[in-house]
């Protein structure tokens, strides 16, 4: 009798022994795949951050390129990239105060860079303009820099 209550004992045992082995597997392939997840994540929001910006700015050039439709000109501290819509409207693109913003107003309006809208949080940016071609460097907020040259066409038909 005593050697079946042991047998019995023993049984038990070894399954809660391998339910807790198992509960022990699904916990660490959990925890590992949470962590690859976060990984995956952080890389995506990093290249969201460092490539919105300048592919926002390529947006806006594209809408605006037609002949002397893209400028640079001193905006505050720094450039400005100007936009006329042909209306007699402006759109200024320009980096102040952490922000790359916008400001939509009349040509000849006299307004600073504070009254521009938030459009994206970042660390700098640098715009350049030499025969055509228009250089745009966006710094994000944790210092990562991403390039973009643009050859304006300036209503040319492609080659």
């Amino acid at each position: 009798m005593k050697k079946r209550v042991t047998q019995h004992h023993l049984d038990g045992l070894i399954a809660l022994l391998l339910f807790g082995l198992f509960a022990v597997c699904i916990l660490a392939v959990l925890l590992t795949g949470a962590k690859a997840y976060r990984r995956l994540t952080q890389r995506d929001q990093a290249a969201y951050e460092r490539r919105t910006s300048v592919q926002y700015i390529a947006t806006r050039v594209r809408q605006a390129d037609r002949l002397d439709g893209v400028t640079l000109e001193p905006f505050g501290d720094g450039l400005a990239l100007v936009l006329p819509d042909g209306e007699g409207f402006v759109t200024r693109v320009y980096w102040d105060g952490g922000y790359i913003k916008e400001l939509y107003t009349a040509i000849d309006a006299e307004l600073s860079p504070p009254d521009g809208e938030n459009i994206l949080k970042s660390g700098g940016l640098e715009l350049s303009l030499e025969d055509g071609l228009l250089t745009v460097t966006s710094t994000t907020p944790d210092g990562a820099r991403d390039t973009l040259r643009l050859s304006l066409r300036s209503g040319e038909e492609a080659a």
